[in-house]
């Protein structure tokens, strides 16, 4: 097996941050702007406070505020909901992020839908949405695109350039990752078809992909036979699973969506789980608190 093959996420990362660092110290001598970005935590969910708090560290490095909201369990629907309208007019917050899953005495459609457009840094309002599924990319009103596909896009493009005219297969149909990523990959000209568990004959389809991304969420369901000769694949999955050994029967390990052993021998290019699409959400949320900020304030935003 080549190195040469494996997209390394965590490298495009580090890169892309360190890009991002560049561009907020830019923003602040020329227009004395500092990107501000709120992550709001309801209740003591572990795996969501490993995640805020990483979240928190990135934003501070690129050069980003970043400011925590940490709320009790029970906090209730409405005490949420007036948090987020009291972010939304704080014009020193240009991007607000609630992180799910919430209590379930909180509804979290209605969460998103409370979170102004131009600060939705994940990309989830049903405006951004839209925006995003008709092609709305540029000016002041254009989509706030969701991270892990934005991400997923920016590493396809780095390896291997313009992707217009080749056929995509999207193995997944969620709105936070197959939907979006769907609609990237048309505006870049790709030929697209959206699989899932249900699509008869799903391995032939994925063998007539050009470029594979999978975000079904099940743990190595797409084997090497599955992928095109060539093929790049983007492996969004992660799902943990049991990998005893003898001196630890309850150990366990991550996995994506994708057979990694068998189909890094047929792939042309693939990202590994862990080290692949992981880094490049938390990167892409800043990339996102930085183009915020930018049309709040009337200035033309980098292109990362």
């Amino acid at each position: 097996m080549s190195n040469d093959k494996i997209i390394d996420g965590k490298a495009f990362a580090e890169a892309l941050r360190e890009r991002i660092g560049t561009e907020t110290a830019a923003l602040k001598d020329a227009h004395g702007l500092v990107p501000g970005l709120a992550v709001v935590l309801v209740g003591e969910d572990p795996a969501s406070q490993v995640y805020v708090r990483n979240k928190g560290k990135a934003a501070a490095a690129a050069g980003i505020t970043a400011s925590d909201h940490r709320l009790d369990a029970s906090t209730t629907q409405d005490e949420l909901l007036a948090l987020v309208d009291k972010l939304n007019n704080d014009p020193t917050v240009h991007g607000i992020l609630v992180q799910l899953p919430v209590p379930d005495q909180i509804d979290p459609n209605a969460v998103i839908d409370a979170i102004a457009p131009a600060k939705d840094v994940d990309g989830f309002h049903v405006i951004n949405t839209g925006r995003l599924a008709t092609g709305q990319m540029d000016g002041p009103d254009a989509a706030m695109v969701p991270c892990t596909p934005l991400g997923c896009k920016m590493m396809l493009e780095d390896r291997l350039g313009d992707l217009s005219g080749l056929n995509a297969v999207v193995l997944g149909r969620s709105n936070i990752v197959g939907k979006p990523m769907a609609a990237l990959l048309t505006q870049a000209s790709c030929t697209v078809t959206i699989a899932h568990s249900r699509t008869k004959n799903l391995a032939e389809v994925c063998r007539g992909a050009d470029i594979l991304v999978a975000a079904v969420g099940r743990p190595q369901m797409v084997q090497g036979d599955w992928i095109k000769p060539g093929a790049a694949v983007i492996d969004v999955g992660i799902n943990r699973i049991d990998a005893p050994t003898t001196e630890d029967p309850d150990k366990t390990r991550l996995v994506g969506d994708v057979d990694f052993d068998s189909a890094v021998e047929v792939a042309g290019a693939i990202t590994p789980v862990p080290g692949g699409v992981g880094p490049m959400t938390i990167a892409c949320l800043l990339a996102n608190t930085v183009t915020a900020a930018c049309r709040q304030n009337g200035i033309t935003p980098p292109k990362f």
